[in-house]
């Protein structure tokens, strides 16, 4: 009864730190004339699930090696994977209580699949075969804080607050945006072991409200959506600043194009833009608000293999999506 209680009211502390943000979730990326509108058209009927999957908050979405394309939804069937053409592989994480507030998954380098989990605060390393091979954060157990004495019930620096993201540099040092509790970029080293960290909430240069999504481009510069000051950080991988990147309304997701000549797209609501990454200039955008196809709610992430091809997933409205352009 007593560890039922107190899950209870750290759900009720979460809920309150979470709302401020959420408050603002749902303002729609200004309409900006001057900036050129792309040809991008959502493909119909690309991914191929079965008929009458109840899907819940479609929140991430993820394109591996070979093409193999990872989304999850908070909803009876968490995982779903495609073929590179769209073709249903399979479905995996049900009756799983982990994926009642998954965030987004990612690739490595080295393809293996991460899932971060923000309402567990923590972050789960896949193999190429599925099976857990690491993690980092702290499970947390209701328990321990009836069996086990932790003095104010500090937690220490490697133990997460809902975080959002995660992300690799060319070393392989591990990167995790911390988040909706917290609001700073964390680095572990290649074994998962804490190095630093920086960032505080605030709207200064350097501060955070709700670090949303992370990226790291090819000559290892970090970028940090800045969801609720509505602009991308960049930092280099000591966590020194670079550059601060304004936009015309929330920054929820970013994703990177592969290189040579890397371009960045960012999420928002009703929106997405496309981003000069020399200069931190919006160079076009595409979409309009609305819950049903052809349009665009909130981004929650975006898969960009290529310039001309986009997976993301509209969270509000439970959609998963291909837009291509010509």
């Amino acid at each position: 009864m007593l560890a039922r209680l107190l899950k209870a009211a750290v759900t009720a502390a979460l809920a309150l730190c979470i709302w401020p943000a959420m408050a603002q979730d749902l303002t729609p990326a200004s309409t900006t004339t001057n900036i050129p509108e792309l040809p991008f058209k959502r493909v119909e009927g690309f991914f191929k699930y079965p008929p009458h999957y109840d899907l819940s908050r479609m929140s991430g979405v993820a394109v591996g090696p070979q093409g193999r394309i990872v989304a999850v939804n908070r909803g009876n069937h968490p995982v779903l994977e495609f073929k590179a053409d769209g073709t249903f592989i399979g479905s995996w994480g049900e009756g799983s209580r982990l994926f009642d507030a998954v965030h987004v998954p990612r690739f490595d380098p080295q393809g293996n699949l991460w899932m971060v989990f923000a309402g567990d605060n923590v972050i789960y390393r896949f193999d190429k075969e599925g099976r857990t091979a690491g993690i980092l954060g702290i499970d947390e157990e209701p328990w321990t804080f009836l069996t086990h004495v932790i003095q104010y019930a500090a937690r220490g620096k490697t133990a997460f607050y809902q975080p959002t993201d995660i992300g690799w540099s060319k070393d392989g040092r591990i990167y995790v945006s911390d988040g909706y509790g917290n609001s700073r970029v964390v680095e572990f080293d290649p074994n998962g072991n804490f190095v630093k960290e920086w960032g505080e909430r605030g709207s200064q240069p350097g501060q955070f409200n709700t670090p949303h999504s992370l990226v790291i481009d090819d000559n290892d510069t970090i970028y940090v959506a800045d969801r609720q000051n509505n602009r991308i950080q960049s930092f280099d991988t000591d966590g020194n600043l670079k550059q601060i990147w304004r936009l015309p309304g929330p920054a929820w997701a970013l994703c990177l194009t592969p290189g040579p000549n890397q371009v960045m797209f960012a999420g928002s609501i009703g929106k997405i833009f496309k981003i000069d990454m020399a200069t931190g200039k919006i160079i076009g955008q595409f979409g309009h608000m609305g819950r049903f196809l052809n349009t665009i709610d909130s981004i929650h992430q975006i898969a960009c293999p290529d310039e001309k091809t986009l997976y993301f997933v509209n969270l509000f409205s439970s959609r998963l999506d291909k837009w291509v352009s010509p």
